[in-house]
């Protein structure tokens, strides 16, 4: 994979690519199952960059400080409600203000009928206007949460991303030092490859990734002398998956002799990625070492720190009680 085309070629010598993340407007409109009242001339095209929805109550009070133009706007029972009491001409000025704001369009749920005011705004700025038989609470979270999946940070970055036990575990480390090697064995003792060479990274929420493939070189991997892989028509679907969070960063290294490794695991080391702290280590690589086993037992490590138990603060608080009892207070 790695003489693939130039643009996967770049992200590999990169290391690290970064990219702005956007959604097409009929995306999202298919996938909630809106239905069209008036579509603009560029809804084909219309991309939506925010992840966040809007109801815009505020705005028909005529409060816009502060104001995403950006965003969707839903409406409800709520806003329906407070514009009945006012007369046609008020209605037409308050929904002018929003539709000048050139918004990507206006949702309006609960099977509700669209006023013909908001219909007339939309004709003259150039507004999509859609409805749906949804509530409106059920609209805004399954609109946010699909924007918030596909608007989310993204990094790509070279590596190899697999789960071990219902962990996902990025293994990172210089080209030719043992990583797809690795995912192999692990492939074969029952584990599963999300990435490999190329791993795109969301940041799903403040304290959480998901690692997943790019799409033109899901499933396959490159085993150096061998060449390209396709590892679910191989191993078959079971050694595979789409996506998972990550739990663990371990990178791989060439052994160098005299180096200081951890040898106790007592000092927690934690990655930055995307602003969200991985807890991570390295490994160091040379002959007779089987980094598959190597691997599992860190994932499994890994897991049991998450549930409360560290092996290294265990044995450490038994020495000391042990030589507390033995040898007591050193004056």
């Amino acid at each position: 994979m790695r003489s693939g085309g130039a643009s996967a070629a770049l992200i590999w010598k990169a290391g690290v690519f970064m990219g702005q993340n956007s959604i097409k407007l009929k995306e999202v409109v298919e996938r909630l199952g809106l239905q069209p009242v008036r579509l603009s001339e560029d809804f084909e095209t219309k991309e939506l960059i925010d992840p966040n929805v809007n109801r815009p109550g505020l705005q028909l009070t005529g409060f816009y400080s502060f104001f995403n133009r950006h965003r969707v706007q839903l409406i409800g029972k709520i806003e329906t409600a407070y514009l009945s009491q006012f007369s046609t001409m008020v209605v037409r000025d308050k929904f002018e203000d929003l539709m000048s704001k050139h918004i990507p369009a206006v949702v309006v749920c609960h099977e509700m009928g669209v006023r013909s005011e908001c219909l007339e705004m939309a004709e003259r700025y150039d507004i999509n206007v859609f409805r749906t038989d949804r509530d409106t609470s059920e609209t805004y979270a399954a609109m946010q949460s699909i924007l918030r999946e596909s608007l989310a940070p993204s990094i790509t970055r070279h590596g190899v991303f697999v789960e071990i036990y219902g962990e996902g575990v990025l293994i990172l480390g210089d080209s030719g030092v043992g990583k797809s090697e690795a995912a192999i064995e692990l492939i074969k003792r029952g584990h599963r490859l999300i990435a490999d060479d190329a791993v795109e990274i969301k940041r799903i929420s403040a304290d959480a990734l998901v690692g997943s493939s790019p799409e033109l070189i899901r499933y396959y991997i490159e085993l150096r002398g061998i060449g390209v892989i396709d590892v679910r028509q191989i191993f078959g679907t079971g050694a595979v998956k789409m996506s998972d969070r990550i739990e663990l960063v371990v990178t791989l290294e060439n052994w160098e002799e005299g180096k200081p490794y951890n040898r106790l695991g007592g000092d927690e080391q934690y990655m930055d990625i995307l602003g969200v702290k991985i807890p991570c280590m390295t490994i160091p690589v040379r002959p007779g070492r089987n980094l598959a086993v190597i691997l599992e037992v860190a994932a499994m490590n890994n897991r049991h720190k998450k549930m409360g138990y560290n092996t290294a603060e265990e044995l450490i608080r038994r020495m000391d009680s042990h030589f507390d009892n033995n040898f007591g207070e050193i004056e």
